[in-house]
């Protein structure tokens, strides 16, 4: 990726946020498969088959076709492939996954009404990421020299030549350990840098995005069945990176390294309404559709960065409240069961990651009750940016089960999942808003689309059901440690990296414990 440079306002990687930006956002957008065993192991193809309670959170309509009672919980271990323990996070988890309950109903021969409650992990941070490179005519150190050289760095004396005393109000506790490495020649009024020969990146990312779902559901006969959940999240977000680059001096080489920690904490709240379909008497063919409202995030970011070239220090921390909302997502799904021996499921589900609202808060005001609640208003250079660097996404999940005997089922799913980022994306540290200006890392990834396996076995027990499932994900992406740009002046000017392949390989397995009543 290239870009004109026509002045960067803030070096990205600086100092730590005071609002948030469309890759630190991403994280927080995109849910996974995740839920009971028999769920996972169909590769979460239920939302037409139904009675399955991990079908709470995406077509509520499924908890309609319960006919007992019945409550379960699920956990397991989660390991990603091809990483390093770092910062003391460790490639293999133990997680706890799900608890929930239904509660059955029944108000005429064939019509019941339906409780539900259930918690499921619907996001699972654990993530090692690494990435290193050589450097050749680009670096961070890079940024700050640009800044200098375009008279956006330091103030001016009367002579023209740089007050390295007074810097810009963009001028960040990053930019004046960088600035130690640059040199003014007065003579002809032009800065020098040192040049950057490699760097290393390494972060570790924990946490976790917690569901709770609240459910009511029923059925008009057995043609139609219905249902709406009410979700609200909580938000347990940590990072910890450090970014060094390797850099040649007049006295020699040295290096410079960044070190960020962040942490984000917060709840929302959304709605998901659905509905199931027998459209022929004779069949056990169903369809369904749902709809997921955002999900209305109220969150809170808190930011550590220190930098240190081994001469100069600079640390930072900031604090701020922001709000983000997530897309609407749509589904229609279809499922149909032979016997007792074989479902089939299908679901097709797209949201639109492009549309995800960055929000400021604004102030507090009062309702007509007394009670107080932020206002809030677009970032709508921020969304902009979101706008043309994510993109729609489809999922599409197909999930079977086969039952050799009443008591013995075995399960295969498989999930493909468009990619949400452009490839030509990238974090773009010249915009004139806050989500850029104080942004505390530089670096960003652009995932490309994710492959899910999945498999799995049940057997029932009286009124027990033990579950196990497998899920193997997949994901690709190109890393680059900072923002590219071509320079309108000379080609030697120009500051771009490489980029880096890296992946995202995971392994989970699940286990439920279940009973009915």
């Amino acid at each position: 990726m290239k870009r004109l440079f026509i002045a960067i306002m803030a070096v990205a990687g600086t100092v730590s946020m005071t609002a948030q930006e469309t890759y630190e956002n991403a994280k927080l957008i995109t849910p996974e498969l995740n839920g009971t065993a028999r769920y996972v192991g169909m590769g979460g193809a239920l939302e037409a088959l139904g009675a399955d309670i991990s079908t709470m959170s995406t077509n509520p309509a499924g908890i309609g076709l319960f006919r007992r009672s019945s409550i379960g919980m699920s956990f397991g271990v989660v390991s990603q492939q091809d990483a390093a323990d770092f910062a003391g996070a460790s490639s293999t988890k133990m997680s706890f996954d799900q608890a929930g309950f239904v509660y059955t109903m029944q108000t005429d021969v064939d019509s019941w009404i339906n409780f539900g409650f259930n918690y499921h992990k619907n996001r699972n941070f654990n993530y090692i990421l690494s990435a290193a490179d050589g450097l050749q005519n680009a670096s961070q150190n890079k940024l700050t020299y640009a800044k200098a050289k375009n008279g956006l760095l330091y103030q001016t004396d009367k002579n023209g030549a740089p007050r390295t005393d007074k810097c810009f109000a963009s001028c960040s506790q990053l930019d004046r350990i960088y600035a130690n490495n640059l040199n003014y020649d007065g003579s002809d009024n032009t800065w020098y840098y040192d040049e950057a020969t490699a760097y290393l990146f390494d972060r570790s990312h924990k946490g976790y995005i917690s569901e709770y779902d609240l459910n009511l559901s029923g059925n008009l006969g057995n043609k139609v069945y219905l249902g709406l959940t009410i979700g609200i999240h909580d938000v347990n977000y940590r990072h910890y990176g450090e970014y060094t680059e390797q850099l040649i001096g007049p006295e020699g080489p040295y290096s410079l390294t960044v070190s960020d920690e962040r942490f984000i904490d917060g709840t929302g709240a959304d709605m998901k309404a659905g509905i199931i379909i027998r459209p022929m008497d004779e069949s056990a063919f169903r369809i369904g559709a749902y709809v997921n409202t955002p999900t209305w995030y109220d969150l809170k970011t808190e930011n550590y960065t220190v930098a240190s070239d081994g001469g100069h220090t600079a640390d930072s921390h900031e604090c701020y409240d922001f709000k983000l909302f997530t897309p609407w997502r749509f589904g229609l799904s279809a499922g149909h069961t032979i016997g007792t021996q074989l479902a089939l499921g299908a679901t097709l589900e797209y949201a639109d990651y492009g549309s995800t609202d960055t929000r400021y808060n604004t102030g507090t005001s009062y309702d007509g009750w007394g009670y107080a609640y932020d206002e809030s208003e677009s970032d709508n250079i921020m969304n902009r940016h979101t706008e043309e660097t994510l993109k729609g996404v489809a999922t599409l999940k197909v999930g079977a089960e086969f039952r050799p005997d009443p008591a013995v089922a075995i399960r295969l799913g498989y999930n493909y999942v468009s990619p949400m980022y452009n490839k030509n994306g990238f974090k773009d540290g010249s915009l004139q808003t806050d989500g850029s200006y104080y942004s505390s890392a530089t670096d960003y990834t652009n995932w490309k689309s994710t492959n899910r396996l999945t498999c799995g076995i049940g057997t029932r027990l009286g009124a027990m059901n033990i579950d196990l499932a497998y899920q193997y994900s997949a994901t690709n992406g190109e890393f680059s440690p900072f923002m590219s740009y071509v320079d309108g002046d000379s080609a030697l000017d120009d500051n771009i990296a490489n980029i880096v392949k890296v992946s995202n390989k995971r392994h989970q397995v699940l286990f439920t414990l279940g009973y009915t009543f």
